[in-house]
């Protein structure tokens, strides 16, 4: 099947007008791709992780483009036309956010705090405000309106999830597509879009293991989808 796009983690393949097949790499990047490496087994686990999430979201009234799972590495999902955002939830400091106000990591915030990013390689996907957003005409007011409300209750549906899981959730990124004027969660949620600390030993078991060379990188993944599907 003649591939419709490749990115850094995953392939897109057409199959209809309406939908698409998604099939997860191995290939990990990190930084805006400057550092690169392989994950063996990593996209057996994102395609596993997302697609059970996606459902777990779907059962708790959260709309995605999520359709079916077909394969270890493949689903099935809805064509949407992404918004160019990443939205960013924090409940706790890391990563960028902790360097970026001289906090330290695992400190707790007042209140989760939604942050948006612009979609640009080339740009290094810099920090975009509300007000920029609209401006630029990057989204409709009611759009983003729904695209905050919706990553608030991902945020609560998801830390709720990952703490009955022994696993708590720091930051996560999501993105959003726009169908029949209809706003859905798309792209995937996995280790390699949040952040996720072991409650017991603080340990990440996500894809910083791999940002900052800490070793076991294989291993906390498939942790990570272990502890997912253990219901």
């Amino acid at each position: 099947m003649e591939k419709l796009y490749e990115g850094k983690a995953k392939v897109l393949f057409p199959e209809g007008p309406d939908t698409l097949r998604v099939y997860f790499k191995d290939e990990a990047t990190a930084f805006n791709a400057q550092k690169r490496g392989l994950i063996p087994g990593k996209g057996v686990v994102n395609n596993k992780v997302s697609a059970t999430l996606f459902r777990y979201l779907e059962a708790h009234g959260v709309r995605t483009h999520f359709l079916e799972e077909l394969s270890d590495r493949e689903m099935r999902v809805l064509r949407v036309e992404i918004l160019p955002l990443e939205v960013i939830l924090r409940f706790k400091a890391a990563g960028s956010f902790a360097k970026r106000y001289g906090v330290k990591e695992g400190t707790l915030l007042r209140a989760p705090l939604v942050e948006y990013s612009l979609k640009s390689d080339p740009l290094g996907d810099p920090l975009i405000c509300p007000e920029a957003i609209l401006a630029l005409g990057l989204a409709a007011e009611e759009e983003l309106s729904q695209v905050r409300t919706t990553t608030l209750k991902v945020g609560e549906l998801l830390r709720d999830f990952f703490a009955q899981r022994g696993l708590d959730l720091i930051d996560f990124k999501l993105e959003f597509g726009k169908r029949q004027g209809e706003i859905l969660l798309a792209d995937e949620i996995s280790p390699d879009t949040m952040r996720l600390w072991d409650q017991k030993t603080g340990e990440p078991m996500d894809k910083d293991r791999f940002r900052k060379d800490l070793g076991g990188v294989e291993e906390a993944y498939q942790e990570v989808l272990r502890r997912v599907l253990r219901g």
